[in-house]
C-alpha cells in the first residue's frame, strides 16, 4: 500500500486534469453540465484561475484575476502545457447563485457563498433555517460530485484519448 503523501503527489494532476476539463465543458459542451443539475442555469468560470506548469521539475503558477473576457492569458498557458489548479466558480440553478473556489489538487472546497436564507424571526424558525443551509450546501457538492463522476467514466474510457484531448487542443487552437 502506498504512503499517503506518495499517493497524493502521484495522483494530483487528476484533479488538475478534472478543472481542465470542467472549464473545457463550461465553454465548449454546456449541455454535458445539464446532466450533473436538472436546474443548472449555469456554471461559468468566476474572476480567479490558477494554473501550474512543471517545467523541468520547477512548478511555475500563474494566477489570474479577471472577467471572464480576459481568460487568453489562461488559455496561452494552456497551451504551453500548464493545466488548471484552482478555479473560482459562479454556480447557478433555479433561482440561486452559489459562488466558490474549487482547487484540482484536493478537492477542497473554500470561500463558498450560498444563496440567503430566509430570515430568522422567531425561535422556531431556526431549526427550518439550519435545514435549509445545510441543503444549499449539499446542493453544490452534489454538483461537485456528479461532474467528478462523469469526468472519471470519461478519462477511464477510450473515449478520452480518442476524442476528449484532441477536442481540448482544437479549443485551445481556436
Amino acid at each position: 500500500m502506498l504512503d499517503v503523501a506518495v499517493s497524493y503527489n502521484r495522483y494530483k494532476f487528476i484533479g488538475h486534469e478534472f478543472l481542465t476539463w470542467l472549464w473545457f465543458v463550461m465553454e465548449n459542451q454546456p449541455e454535458a453540465l445539464a446532466r450533473a443539475d436538472n436546474e443548472l442555469l449555469s456554471l461559468e468560470v468566476g474572476s480567479r484561475m490558477v494554473l501550474e506548469n512543471n517545467r523541468s521539475g520547477k512548478v511555475e503558477r500563474i494566477t489570474i484575476k479577471a472577467d471572464q473576457a480576459d481568460l487568453e492569458e489562461a488559455v496561452l498557458s494552456l497551451r504551453k502545457g500548464s493545466v488548471v489548479s484552482e478555479l473560482k466558480l459562479i454556480y447557478k440553478s433555479g433561482s440561486h447563485e452559489w459562488r466558490f473556489s474549487l482547487k484540482g489538487e484536493s478537492f477542497n472546497v473554500s470561500g463558498l457563498k450560498t444563496p440567503p436564507t430566509g430570515a430568522i424571526e422567531i425561535r422556531e424558525d431556526v431549526e427550518g433555517a439550519v435545514l435549509e443551509k445545510i441543503f444549499l450546501y449539499e446542493k453544490v457538492f452534489t454538483l461537485l460530485d456528479r461532474l467528478y463522476r462523469e469526468f472519471i467514466r470519461l478519462r477511464l474510457s477510450g473515449g478520452w484519448e480518442k476524442e476528449t484531448v484532441p477536442a481540448i487542443r482544437k479549443w485551445l487552437a481556436s
